[in-house]
């Protein structure tokens, strides 16, 4: 049998993985094809979806616009027999709409146990939009 056989998570695995798991490593590709990765905090939805905010400006969303394809890192262990990582690779999509953003960066929060957006960060971002 392949040990890759043996070492696959299961997709309840994978679920419970990612839901546990604190930091993703997204690499997206720069304008020059080289890879660009960057740490970041997500949330996992039911459905396997993963979901994150950042600035519209930023180095990975700038690759994403141009290049949607981009993989994803989660990994664990301190030991090398405690390694686990999943690798996602897929093509991202950047979604603006300013109340779908506000939804995630709550989750994100509620995840991290860190204060959410303040509702002058919300009503700054809607009066963009809108």
């Amino acid at each position: 049998m392949q040990r890759r056989k043996t070492i696959a998570l299961t997709p309840e695995e994978r679920r419970r993985f990612l839901e546990e798991s604190h930091t993703i490593i997204l690499t997206s590709n720069d304008r020059r094809g080289y890879p660009h990765s960057v740490a970041m905090w997500y949330v996992a939805d039911r459905d396997g979806t993963i979901v994150m905010t950042t600035f519209a400006k930023s180095q990975k969303a700038v690759n994403l616009r141009r290049d949607p394809r981009c993989a994803l890192l989660v990994e664990s262990g301190r030991t090398y027999l405690e390694l686990k990582g999943l690798l996602i690779r897929g093509r991202a999509t950047l979604d603006d709409d300013v109340e779908h953003v506000l939804d995630v960066l709550e989750r994100v929060h509620a995840k991290y146990d860190t204060p959410g957006p303040a509702e002058g960060l919300r009503e700054a971002m809607r009066g963009q939009a809108g």
